[in-house]
């Protein structure tokens, strides 16, 4: 069989693939991203198992290209407005926690028998996580628009500039280490010379070219595409070519596009085949990874995982904590940068290329890279049962209560008592605060999205920032006199780890002696029975409540011979397209 295969490239390729679902369904049932499913891939295709990825020379073209378009991607939602809003707390976690890995990194490098080059490599190696992973974990769990969700994004961007200096860097150190004495020099200049001149073309492009030929494109969507591609393939040739390397020719090549109004779709269009060419790169890796060699680093890869899976996530919660954020944020933020990414293997490969490592190093920071992406999924995918059982060693890391905490001034300026306490403040919760504050309640309104609660205080609601499945959080709401609370959550699928969000919410209130009336949104018949046993005192049905009240108006208006006017009444959009319904 393996004489056949390695026979023809159509069939090597053809079992690459196969081998690629097949290992990617098993992690997928593992809870595991495809990196982590690729690089298997690549070690059982490898010689070291199965020994059929033999055509290295299309494989290494494939996965250069991916790494092209990846870097594209990169910088097409390189968005820094996002650092920006968020401030310093973006740039501050993120800074920190790059000095505090790449300096204690160095040092459990050195201490562990590597050269002062390979310790720095392997240092920097270590700062990097994964915004492609971390923003799928987040957005599975519905809380890529929470407070920590948008802070992890915004250090994660200050850590995707600094990938972008640190390639700078080894491009110019690699062009310099070609010649002797001043000739080396000139050779480093010269590479940040041709890199300022294609960025001062690329501005150039932005300014003046780059909206209106997009717009044109966009006309026939596949043109778009294969405008992108080609784009992104130009400008990383361009990059190698004038030498700082086809990495940052791809990335500038989406930073080019990121102003146009187009850069979402491109981004959609192109995701499915950055993640097929990627499978190349990480075949490459896995298949070059000799087993034997490997064994021998799995000492040094178990420490430098442990530090990232540890020290990391600690210093994103000292920093968040001193800058005034509460515990449980800092941690949720800081689990997101428990594991190294697919820039650490791109940015150790080129140290490679350049011939400053040898493979011993590569799969060294691979065999990391695998056991930190495995853990902290599961890490970030059960954050909160994890909070909960590191609660209390990490009370060191919150202020005193005098402090007046980041997340708190999002809620700053309620005062006085309420009638109703709504939860979740999405179009559908946020019509239930409006109907009942125009039937003369006082409400307070309660979201996670930094954004939801920002709109909703510009329309006049009292508005605090907070969890509503945080018991801790629940605990400190001003419910003297509260009549109703109401919990417009979303409905997530459970499994057998994961608790309903309203559930809990319900016996949070009930728990700590809430004596109003509890009305939470559903949209199942066995979801209102559960809601209802756990203390639920009133279950909305959204489709069928505005089926009825529908049907209700057809039926008061059946004899009407002329239209009637419709009464003056604030209309509720449709059920399905609300932000708190799962889709």
């Amino acid at each position: 069989m393996a004489e056949t295969i390695q026979g023809y490239i159509f069939y090597e390729i053809a079992a690459l693939l196969v081998l690629s679902a097949g290992i990617g369904f098993v992690g997928l049932l593992l809870r595991q991203p495809l990196i982590v499913s690729f690089i298997a891939v690549g070690v059982i295709a490898g010689p070291s198992v199965l020994d059929i990825a033999h055509s290295d020379e299309q494989i290494d073209l494939l996965a250069e290209l991916g790494v092209a378009v990846l870097l594209f991607l990169v910088g097409l939602k390189l968005d820094l407005n996002l650092v920006r809003s968020l401030g310093k707390v973006a740039l501050l976690t993120g800074l920190g926690q790059v000095v505090f890995t790449t300096f204690f990194g160095f040092l459990i490098g050195l201490g562990l028998g590597f050269s002062p080059i390979e310790s720095l490599y392997v240092a920097v190696a270590l700062t990097f996580s994964s915004t492609i992973i971390i923003v799928k974990l987040l957005s599975d769990k519905r809380e890529i628009d929470s407070l920590h969700g948008r802070v992890a994004l915004g250090f994660l961007i200050v850590q995707d500039l600094v990938v972008v200096f640190a390639m700078i860097v080894l491009s110019a150190v690699g062009a310099g280490g070609g010649g002797e004495g001043g000739g080396g020099l000139f050779d480093a200049l010269a590479v940040f010379g041709y890199g300022a001149l294609m960025l001062a073309g690329v501005l150039l492009f932005i300014r003046y070219a780059a909206t209106p030929l997009v717009e044109r494109l966009a006309k026939a969507p596949e043109l778009l595409v294969s405008f992108a591609i080609g784009w992104a393939a130009l400008l990383a040739a361009a990059g190698h070519y004038l030498g700082f390397g086809k990495e940052l020719g791809g990335l500038l090549a989406g930073v080019s596009l990121a102003s146009t109004p187009f850069r979402e779709a491109i981004a959609a269009r192109l995701a499915s085949l950055r993640d097929f060419l990627l499978l190349f790169f990480f075949i490459a890796l896995g298949s070059a990874l000799d087993l034997s060699i490997l064994g021998a680093s799995v000492g040094a890869a178990l420490v430098f995982a442990l530090f990232v899976l540890i020290g990391n996530p600690l210093i994103v919660v000292a920093i968040m904590g001193w800058m005034g954020y509460r515990k449980r944020t800092g941690f949720l933020a800081g689990l997101t940068v428990a594991q190294i990414s697919e820039f650490s293997l791109i940015f150790t490969a080129m140290g490679v290329s350049l011939g400053h490592l040898d493979d011993e190093i590569l799969g060294l920071i691979t065999l990391v890279g695998l056991i930190t992406i495995a853990a902290s999924t599961y890490m970030i995918t059960y954050s909160h049962a994890l909070y909960r059982l590191m609660e209390p060693a990490l009370r060191p890391f919150e202020r005193g209560q005098e402090a007046l905490r980041a997340e708190e001034r999002e809620g700053a300026g309620r005062s006085g008592r309420h009638d109703a306490v709504v939860l979740g403040l999405g179009r559908y919760g946020f019509a239930i605060a409006q109907a009942l504050r125009e039937r003369g309640f006082t409400v307070l309104g309660v979201d996670f999205n930094p954004m939801a609660a920002r709109a909703a205080r510009e329309r006049g609601l009292e508005v605090l920032f907070g969890d509503a499945t945080d018991p801790e959080f629940l605990a400190h709401l001003p419910l003297d006199g509260v009549q109703w609370a109401v919990a417009a959550l979303p409905e997530h699928a459970t499994g057998l780890m994961h608790d309903d969000p309203r559930r809990a919410f319900v016996r949070s209130l009930r728990g700590q002696g809430f004596a109003g009336r509890i009305g939470v949104a559903a949209h199942a018949d066995v979801s209102s029975e559960e809601l209802l046993a756990a203390g639920a005192d009133l279950v909305f049905r959204p489709f069928h409540d505005a089926a009825e009240r529908a049907a209700e108006r057809v039926l008061a208006h059946g004899d009407a011979q002329e239209p009637s006017e419709s009464v003056s009444v604030d209309l509720v959009d449709d059920p399905s397209g609300q932000k708190e319904l799962s889709s």
